[in-house]
């Protein structure tokens, strides 16, 4: 078969993704509704994040043995990441930024941690021990407290990479708009493959 062009890609990949998935899709029925049952991509069965990830399908990567300085830059409009080597475009990721009052900010950053198994500081799900019903699937370490019989589980962020305080780009759950407490949620085989070839250092360009 016949590799088509990464302009093919930049031109006509951006139209596939403007669709949104319904919360009550049946791709996404196994995961918390507010913020997708920690970082988005645990299930009953555990992690899988093409089975939450319904935009997958539009993302590419043609980076390796290209040679240039990378550079990530984040479309919030869009709602892409675009990955650079030098001025060439060698991968693309549709994405989930901050919803409403927790907006990703704009601006232009570095990369100054990364994390493989990252879990969140603040954010998780209150369960119950007895029978692992989930009691609030947006709980905030500031706010709320599990109770008695009830358990505190942080939110699992794989691939996490710290570019602006603490947010950073993970592997989450894309319901096809913003959803995320700020961080740029992706793809889990996308996450990974920007993790595994951005060293700490690398510019991060939100607009």
């Amino acid at each position: 078969m016949k590799k088509l062009p990464l302009s093919f890609f930049a031109t006509f990949i951006p139209l596939l993704i403007t669709a949104c998935v319904p919360v009550d899709s049946p791709a996404i029925s196994s995961v918390g509704r507010s913020n997708g049952y920690l970082a988005g991509i645990r299930t009953a069965t555990g992690y899988d994040g093409s089975a939450t990830n319904p935009n997958e399908a539009a993302s590419f990567w043609d980076g390796d043995g290209v040679s240039g300085s990378p550079k990530i830059r984040i479309s919030l409009k869009d709602q892409q990441a675009y990955y650079y080597k030098g001025s060439q475009l060698v991968g693309l990721s549709p994405i989930s930024t901050g919803t409403e009052g927790r907006r990703t900010p704009r601006g232009t950053y570095k990369v100054t941690q990364k994390s493989r198994d990252h879990k969140s500081s603040l954010y998780g799900v209150i369960k119950n021990v007895a029978t692992g019903e989930i009691v609030n699937d947006d709980a905030d370490t500031r706010k709320h407290k599990a109770g008695p019989g009830e358990v505190f589980e942080r939110a699992p962020m794989p691939y996490f990479m710290r570019f602006n305080g603490g947010i950073g780009m993970h592997t989450g759950f894309l319901p096809g708009y913003p959803a995320s407490h700020g961080c740029v949620r992706m793809p889990d085989r996308m996450a990974k493959v920007f993790f595994e070839n951005t060293p700490v250092g690398t510019p991060v360009i939100v607009e």
